[in-house]
């Protein structure tokens, strides 16, 4: 059993960012996209995973002011909530996932809860920041809401992961969030997930408390 390892959670911070930087090619994004470049690697282990990360024309502009602001968060399921760095958050994220009305709507529908629960998204979808880490039928969803007319969140990060539809969900959202008039971070292709969706909003929220790596 090994006994040099690093225990100092600061160096290993530092540590696993310098070499995040010296293994990543971000010579394509600007500095705050970097930042959120650097957390998607740090999340998933994979530097060349940078190459599948999109983003809107002003999509980290808006979705830091809107977190500055407050604004509401809203995720597909509990653990992008839990994957939120909480001493960071100005309002507590909202995740109707396992709501009684959700899961029976769901069962009347025949459908996902992450679908039926967007029902009760819509009061909140102006000026928010929703984040889908699990789900592409919720993104799905929200596209075909946006299309019908519902209100604009300030940005969409969207980053499910899987074999069926995470990849088709991700690749519609790109082709058509200019169209649809919303800004988006998305990564293409299967890979994805909670945890790493939770991290690219994190580093936003980092970088409004003037923290950078």
């Amino acid at each position: 059993m090994p006994t040099d390892y690093e225990t100092d959670p600061r160096r290993i911070e530092r540590e696993s960012f310098r070499l995040i930087r010296e293994l990543t090619g971000l010579d394509g994004f600007d500095r705050v996209q970097q930042q959120v470049a650097m957390r998607v690697v740090h999340s998933l282990g994979q530097p060349e995973i940078v190459t599948a990360l999109r983003f809107g024309d002003n999509a980290c502009v808006a979705g830091l002011a809107a977190l500055e602001g407050g604004c509401p968060i809203l995720c597909d399921v509990e653990m992008v909530r839990a994957g939120l760095t909480r001493r960071l958050l100005k309002t507590s994220p909202l995740c109707f996932l396992n709501e009684p009305a959700v899961v029976a709507l769901a069962a009347e529908r025949g459908e996902s809860r992450s679908m039926a629960a967007l029902d009760q998204w819509c009061e909140h979808l102006a000026g928010s920041v929703v984040l889908i880490g699990n789900a592409p039928t919720a993104l799905f969803r929200l596209l075909e809401m946006l299309q019908d007319g519902a209100a604009k969140p300030a940005l969409i990060v969207a980053m499910p992961v899987g074999f069926v539809g995470a990849a088709e969900s991700k690749q519609h959202l790109w082709d058509r969030h200019r169209d649809l008039g919303v800004e988006c971070i998305t990564l293409l292709g299967r890979v994805g997930g909670s945890a790493v969706t939770a991290a690219s909003v994190n580093a936003l929220l980092r970088i409004n408390q003037d923290e950078w790596y």
